[in-house]
Parts: structure tokens; C-alpha cells; sequence
């Protein structure tokens, strides 16, 4: 796999573009073309190059595709159209294969499918079948681990307990900033940050606050459109005069992001409780609780 695309998916470098590779690359640079382009914002491209790469004869691949697909889907709001592509990550996931510190490989693409289903679990409100599936999962790299501590994170935010939230969010911001993982580090503050705020010690507040703000200036500026509207969104509800003005931050970035996506992600974010496409048409968030909803990745 090209060092870049290396970067850019877990790296560095999230902001790279990675158009060409959707043409000529192997299956799986595209795969981490998908990736990039997922956390850009790109929905309908990302989705293009992963539906091409989900019948791939290479099964890792073609796991980690429908596993991200889910993630996706999952980010607009669709739960159980994901649970039927987590479902299908873990039946297509093999038994055996070489190791990959990224976890491009048997055992992350196994994380990434019983992860998947914990996150769907959450979003259907199921956090008992949420907790089963994420004690399923032994991490085996970095990016594995980062993942289990956001699953970990959310189940205890959709628990009631966002007290409980805190340390595994803080313990997944650490592991990305190890591992040099800028858009694993940026989404490890944003559920981070909303764990601080639902919280609502003082002093949580005020250092969720002054988290989600720093973090709103980092991804605005890598241009990561599919953390700028939840974490714009948090603040909104917290402190709307908050630097950068969140309330229109938000909506410009959720707007974008939706004119991104294909005609099934339009429609998934339109029809679902969870995403704030209110905020599209009054200026004002819904009246649904997002919290543990729309942080699943």
C-alpha cells in the first residue's frame, strides 16, 4: 500500500487528496482512498469505491469495505442499514492472514465488524447487546484500540453514565497522539469533549468547552467535514457564543456534508431522529438527545 495514502488514512495528513487513486489503484489503496474520503466528508465517493471493492477476492479488503461503508451510513444516521453491513464485514472477514500494525488485516477487519455492530447496537438503543459484542474484541493494534475505547465511550453516554465515558475517551485521545493518528486523535476529543459536557461538573463543562473548541479549530482547518458538524453541534448546545461561531459552523458544515453524500446517505440523515438536519431549516437543533448517537463511527 502507498506510504501516502498510509498518512493520510492514519497518519498525518488527513486533508490529502486521494482522488487518482479511486482510478488506478490497487484494492486496497482504494479502500484507503475510502477512508480518507469518508472523514472528508465525501460520502458519495467514498461509498462509490467501497460498493466496487465489497465482492473483492481479497476478503480483508473486501470485510473493511463493507465495515466502513457501515461506519458511513452509521455518521448519517443509519443504524440498521449499517447492522446489515456489519453483519456482512463479519461473515466475509477470513480466519487467517499476515499482521498489519494498522490493522489492515484478519484481526482488524474482525474488530471492525463486532465494533460496527456494538455501534449499531447503541444507535437501536440495545447498549446490553452493545456491551456483549464490544467485550468480543481483544485489541490487536492501535487503531483497534482507539475504536474499542470510542464504542466504550458511547455505550456509557447512552447508558446515562457519562461519567464512565470519560476515561476510556481520554485513554483512546492518548493512543491515537501515540500512533500520530491526527483525524483517530481530532474524533477521540470530540467524544472526549461530549463526554465532559454531558457530564455537567463545572469543571467538566468548562474543559469539555475549551476541548471541543481547540478541536473545532484543528478540523476546520484539515477540512475533516464529518467532525465539524458534531463537534460545531456539542457546542451549540453548550455554549453557542463559543469561538468560531458554532451555530452557523455547524450548519454550513452539515449542509456540505449532505450535498457530499449519495442519494441513500441523503435519505438515511433526512429520515433519522439523530442527525440535525433541523438545524438545515430553523437555525436550532432537534429535540431528540444525539449524544450517544451521533459519535459512532
Amino acid at each position: 500500500m502507498d506510504d501516502q495514502l498510509r498518512r493520510a488514512a492514519f497518519g498525518d495528513c488527513p486533508e490529502t487528496p486521494v482522488w487518482s487513486t479511486l482510478a488506478e489503484g490497487s484494492a486496497r489503496d482504494r479502500w484507503l482512498a475510502a477512508v480518507v474520503l469518508g472523514g472528508q466528508g465525501h460520502y458519495a465517493a467514498a461509498a462509490t469505491a467501497l460498493g466496487g471493492l465489497l465482492g473483492d477476492r481479497d476478503r480483508v479488503v473486501a470485510s473493511l469495505a463493507a465495515s466502513t461503508l457501515a461506519s458511513h451510513r452509521r455518521q448519517l444516521g443509519g443504524h440498521a442499514v449499517a447492522r446489515g453491513l456489519d453483519a456482512r464485514a463479519l461473515a466475509t472477514a477470513p480466519t487467517s492472514g499476515p499482521a498489519d500494525p494498522d490493522g489492515v488485516d484478519v484481526a482488524g477487519a474482525r474488530a471492525d465488524a463486532l465494533l460496527g455492530l456494538a455501534a449499531d447496537a447503541i444507535g437501536a438503543g440495545r447498549t446490553r447487546e452493545a456491551r456483549l459484542l464490544h467485550a468480543r474484541v481483544e485489541p490487536t493494534c492501535w487503531r483497534t484500540e482507539v475504536r474499542h475505547g470510542w464504542v466504550a465511550a458511547e455505550i456509557e453516554l447512552a447508558e446515562g453514565h457519562a461519567d464512565r465515558a470519560v476515561a476510556p475517551a481520554e485513554a483512546a485521545a492518548r493512543t491515537a497522539r501515540e500512533a500520530g493518528a491526527v483525524r483517530h486523535a481530532l474524533k477521540s476529543d470530540l467524544v472526549l469533549g461530549t463526554s465532559l459536557v454531558v457530564w455537567g461538573t463545572a469543571d467538566g463543562v468548562a474543559r469539555g468547552v475549551e476541548l471541543l473548541e481547540c478541536d473545532l479549530t484543528h478540523i476546520t482547518k484539515r477540512d475533516l467535514w464529518s467532525l465539524i458538524w458534531p463537534t460545531a453541534f456539542v457546542l451549540v448546545e453548550h455554549d453557542p457564543s463559543a469561538a468560531g461561531n458554532p451555530p452557523v459552523r455547524a450548519t454550513e458544515a452539515l449542509s456540505c456534508v449532505l450535498r457530499r453524500a449519495d442519494p441513500i446517505g441523503r435519505r438515511l440523515a433526512l429520515d433519522s431522529p439523530w442527525v440535525p438536519t433541523a438545524l438545515l431549516r430553523s437555525g436550532e437543533p432537534p429535540n431528540a438527545d444525539p449524544w450517544s448517537k451521533f459519535l459512532t463511527d
